[in-house]
């Protein structure tokens, strides 16, 4: 004969897995979260190449170079916010904004028009 509290144990088991959700759903929302950002930057890109291209397709113009480098250090910046000892990524970011000047440069030094319309474009003081 079986004994009452080992029935209620056993309801008790039976009601927990009934209410927790298969592993195959939580692993596809953990998927989701895992892929989501890498998504969103292909679009944010994806928009500047065709905002500041000269043509379809230019990836290879101060412009787009410029406005893509300014997209990854928003991006390091954020993340810095949050981690605020994480020094290789500082590093990491403190090339990036000293690309973003050469390229800046460059395009001031090319046309001063287009310079300053992007330096508009993209929000930066100068």
């Amino acid at each position: 004969m079986v004994k009452a509290k080992t029935v209620k144990k056993v309801k008790k088991v039976e009601k927990v897995l009934k209410s927790t959700k298969p592993a195959r759903e939580v692993k596809a929302k953990v998927e989701k979260v895992e892929v989501a950002p890498k998504v969103v930057l292909e679009d944010d890109k994806q928009k500047i190449i065709d905002k500041f291209g000269q043509k379809k397709g230019d990836t290879g113009s101060p412009e787009v170079q410029a406005a893509l480098l300014s997209l990854k250090i928003d991006k390091l910046a954020e993340h810095l916010e949050i981690n605020k000892k994480d020094n290789h990524s500082r590093r990491g970011l403190l090339k990036v904004i000293a690309k973003r000047r050469r390229i800046l440069n460059y395009l001031q030094k090319l046309d001063e028009k287009r310079y300053k319309t992007l330096i508009k474009e993209i929000g930066l003081k100068k």
